[in-house]
């Protein structure tokens, strides 16, 4: 590697760099933030972190020149990992204010408004989902889920769900109010929609097994 990172998060502006960062330095990894599309294609490991609009963040990436370094990253083989708005930007469509809004376009499929539901007690669920839920694993997660038990709770905080059109790429999946993906894995490709760097032992363990270049 040209600059010596193991682990590159990307800097477009609207990430929880700090979060993402402090967690993975605990676990003993070198970590660099990275804005510069040669940094980005230097590491052995990517995470694309990310809150807030999808509109705003593809906006972001496009002024930074970031959108076809993270394609070809995917594309080289090294583990990637995606969360919360890094998971949805992997799309090809964003909902957003009853328009659409072209993604990233790695994975087939968009990304849409939680519908407000109520639970099983008949109690109107609160947007954006918020707090605390279990995942459940699917096959295609086995490996990154790898010392994690199924049904384990996961930190979550989002009104967005994606909807691939490709069922095979979904790794686990939430139940609130109606079940939906909440994961998807290909080849090197892992992202999730919860917060493994707020989920504790169990999310320190997914960061381990997903980001892991043994």
């Amino acid at each position: 590697m040209k600059s010596g990172v193991r682990v590159a998060v990307v800097d477009y502006g609207m990430g929880n760099l700090l979060s993402v960062r402090h967690a993975l330095q605990r676990m003993g990894k070198e970590v660099r933030i990275v804005s510069d599309p040669g940094e980005l294609l230097d590491a052995d490991s990517l995470v694309l972190p990310g809150v807030g609009a999808f509109r705003d963040a593809m906006g972001e990436l496009t002024a930074r020149e970031l959108v076809q370094p993270i394609r070809d990253y995917v594309s080289s083989g090294r583990p990637f990992l995606g969360i919360c708005l890094g998971l949805q930007l992997l799309f090809e469509q964003g909902e957003e204010g009853g328009q659409s809004v072209e993604g990233l376009g790695i994975l087939e499929g968009d990304v849409v408004r939680i519908e407000v539901r109520k639970d099983v007690d008949g109690r109107r669920l609160k947007i954006p989902h918020m707090g605390w839920n279990q995942v459940r694993f699917r096959d295609s997660g086995r490996e990154k889920f790898h010392g994690i038990p199924d049904e384990s709770h996961f930190y979550f905080v989002h009104s967005y769900r994606i909807r691939p059109k490709d069922e095979s790429v979904v790794a686990a999946t939430v139940c609130y109010g109606t079940e939906f993906p909440v994961a998807v894995s290909r080849e090197n490709l892992f992202a999730v929609q919860f917060h493994p760097e707020k989920s504790q032992e169990f999310g320190r363990r997914l960061l381990e097994n997903v980001l892991s270049t043994d």
